[in-house]
């Protein structure tokens, strides 16, 4: 037979389309094309493909060969095609049977030995895979992170020659049936951070509803200590969802770790990244910071360093909950519900307000640095809390404070309620639900009416305060909104920056 057709799986964004790998063999010169569209990567595969097959002991045909990659307008890369370009000239040469390759998919980049090196984006080919009723023959360092999808059928290969081997029926490739960790994840415990009793509340009801969150204070008073210990008060992830941040973090360049497994994503890219760090692209798009936070936190400290036009980036992604990247030939979609934590310093010295006096910047130089941050991005933040310095009082103070594990609990209560009333966190509550589920009591409506008037907020501003004071209400038990819950989701938005 001088055609082979077998199955792969390519990359666009969050999905992965079936490839059908055409081989043809035919008289004339000896040549070897590939066609439909294939990047660089993927017309290297040839000299990788020759190599393997020779030093695998096969022949290689001395005809002319082309390997058509369909459908041919959508762009392939990696050297993921390897192993099926491999596999369809063999059977397209008589070497091995053609039947069996009907029954799986296949991917995996070919050393010149034949050994099968890993690639990307397994997870997100397997589920695909798994759907289309196929199973899925790849590298044997993918299969513990193809195999979080439980009903995949993953077979995995460490050479060219056992996935030869399995499809001749000499020796079959034992099917991945080890499950995934289930150990508890390990974050850091907020009962570590002395002092900061008001942060910490604010970062408990920030989980409870979802919520973005400013931290302002002078250096040392521990804004990362609290945004690092995030994670550890948010509720477990279900595995709908650890499946989803998996999926997207094997699309990255670093990959999906195993163990990280059920644990939330916390990012926190040097003020120096670039827009395109941040929310993804490049000619062949892969996700940004904000998607490889998914379902986690994503951290900016020394928010006002970052260039201003990439934090203009963020405003669709926190309003949306997803970024699209468009290109000339092709869009790419990812998800971007992320939570925000930012963190900064009051003024350039970073000391305005301390209680040592040692700050001598200018009221200028204040609203230059705090001017760095527009006011649509800051008005998008839902709380904006103050990180005064700690006493030496507090330091010495021995006595262990409440520890994650008991704030987490209220939080997964909170979000409990919140799933049951409608189905969604806060944070995410459009117009017409956030009137119809953030019911106040008139005394609560009162104090935001004379806050819209004296604080001069926005509609936006008047509908996070909503949330913000659902969220407070919901981790009281409260049905309803009253004015205590109302007043503390107001002096959230009290530090809105003067001249952003």
């Amino acid at each position: 037979m001088s055609l082979a057709v077998l199955y792969s799986r390519a990359l666009v964004g969050m999905e992965a389309p079936l490839v059908t790998v055409e081989a043809h063999l035919a008289n004339g010169l000896p040549s070897f094309t590939i066609v439909g569209l294939p990047e660089a990567e993927v017309r290297e595969s040839r000299d990788r493909v020759r190599a393997a097959l020779v030093n695998a002991r096969f022949e290689f045909p001395p005809r002319r060969i082309t390997v058509n990659l369909a459908p041919a307008d959508l762009p392939k890369e990696s050297g993921r095609f390897d192993l099926p370009i491999a596999l369809g000239i063999l059977a397209a040469s008589g070497q091995l049977p053609a039947e069996p390759l009907a029954h799986y998919e296949f991917a995996g980049e070919l050393a010149l030995t034949g050994a099968l090196r890993p690639i990307r984006g397994a997870l997100a080919m397997i589920f695909r895979a798994a759907r289309d009723g196929r199973g899925f023959i790849l590298p044997r360092e993918n299969a513990p992170e193809a195999a979080l999808f439980s009903e995949a059928k993953v077979f995995p290969a460490g050479s060219l020659l056992e996935v030869c081997a399995h499809l001749t029926g000499t020796k079959l490739l034992p099917q991945w049936s080890d499950p995934p960790p289930i150990t508890a994840p390990d974050y850091a415990d907020l009962a570590d951070v002395r002092g900061q009793v008001q942060a910490k509340r604010a970062l408990e009801v920030a989980a409870a509803g979802g919520h973005s969150i400013l931290l302002m204070g002078p250096p040392g008073t521990g804004k990362t200590m609290l945004a690092m210990r995030l994670p550890g008060i948010l509720p477990p992830m279900s595995e709908d969802q650890a499946l989803e941040v998996a999926a997207v973090q094997s699309l990255g360049s670093a990959g999906f770790r195993v163990e990280h497994w059920l644990r939330r994503p916390f990012r926190a890219p040097h003020h120096t990244a670039s827009a395109v760090a941040l929310v993804g692209g490049g000619s062949d798009p892969r996700p940004g910071e904000i998607s490889l936070a998914l379902n986690g936190v994503l951290f900016l400290d020394e928010l006002p360093e970052f260039d201003r036009r990439v934090l203009e980036v963020l405003r669709e992604p926190l309003e949306s909950g997803k970024i699209t990247i468009s290109r000339a030939a092709r869009q790419a979609d990812f998800p971007a519900r992320f939570q925000l934590v930012a963190a900064m310093n009051p003024c350039p010295c970073g000391y305005l307000g301390h209680y040592s006096g040692r700050c001598r910047c200018t009221p200028d130089q204040v609203a230059r640095y705090r001017g760095k941050i527009s006011g649509p991005l800051l008005d998008r933040i839902d709380l904006h809390v103050e990180v005064p310095a700690v006493s030496p009082e507090d330091l010495e103070n021995r006595s262990v404070g409440e520890s994650s594990a008991a704030i987490r609990e209220r939080v997964a209560a909170a979000r409990s309620r919140q799933g049951e009333r409608q189905g969604k966190a806060n944070h995410a509550l459009g117009p017409k639900e956030v009137e119809r589920y953030c019911d106040a009591q008139p005394a609560a409506q009162f104090l935001l009416r004379q806050a819209m008037q004296r604080l001069h907020l926005s509609a936006r501003a008047y509908h996070r305060i909503l949330r913000v004071a659902r969220s407070v209400a919901d981790l009281a038990g409260a049905s309803a909104i009253g004015p205590s819950h109302m007043a503390e989701a107001i002096q959230y938005r009290r530090l809105a920056l003067p001249g952003a």
